[in-house]
């Protein structure tokens, strides 16, 4: 089921609409601390969902919605998880976002 539901909340986390996109990044900051370590079923379709558009945006809400929603994932899941997403994102991204995801792999 909770693939199911982030299924269906991934594509909040690119909308459009900047408000819609700005809430849904703001509500994954807000939800990483109650599930932890239970989204590693959904972690390889979450961190490219928040990092994609959202770490190069220039919408300042944006960009640090989205480094909450990265620093929140840094804090409460273990390394490992994260270890290969963020270094496929911080391979293949550029600008900003690539030395975000840099940094946080360091």
């Amino acid at each position: 089921i909770l693939f199911q539901i982030f299924d269906a909340f991934k594509s909040r986390l690119h909308d459009s609409n900047s408000k819609v996109n700005q809430v849904a990044l703001e509500t994954m900051h807000k939800m990483i601390p109650l599930l932890k370590d239970n989204l590693s079923p959904v972690i390889n379709m979450l961190i490219p969902a928040t990092v994609d558009n959202n770490l190069n945006s220039k919408n300042p809400g944006i960009y640090a919605a989205a480094t909450n929603v990265i620093q929140a994932l840094c804090q409460y899941l273990d390394n490992y998880l994260l270890l290969q997403p963020f270094c496929t994102k911080a391979q293949f991204l550029n600008g900003k976002a690539k030395q975000d995801m840099t940094e946080k792999l360091a």
